[in-house]
């Protein structure tokens, strides 16, 4: 259970980050209000994920679905470059990512 825990933490992460770049600020009611309630459940549900998986581990997953996850969004809806280079080392996030989860069964 604390991977799914774990997982879901990562897509609310890349949820407030994205939020975030619409609050513009935080001038902005809805994005602002989004970026708060999936902050605080991507905290709570990271929480329960460290009940049973190791703690380096688990933040170290989840910053990584939070970075991949951002990074996708941001090519996909805002533009951010994309290149050979940037998408091989998003690569190699996804790998540690998978590496981790390996050795921690």
């Amino acid at each position: 259970m604390g991977w799914l825990y774990l997982a879901l933490a990562g897509a609310l992460e890349v949820a407030f980050t994205t939020s975030l770049k619409y609050a513009e600020g935080f001038t902005k009611l809805v994005p602002s209000a989004l970026f708060v309630v999936a902050y605080a459940g991507s905290a709570w549900l990271l929480s329960k994920a460290i009940a049973t998986i190791p703690l380096g581990t688990a933040y170290a997953v989840w910053t990584g679905i939070g970075a991949v996850g951002t990074a996708i969004v941001g090519i996909a809806l805002f533009g951010d470059p994309t290149n050979a280079a940037r998408l091989f080392f998003l690569a190699v996030i996804v790998a540690g990512i998978v590496g981790l989860k390996l050795v921690s069964a």
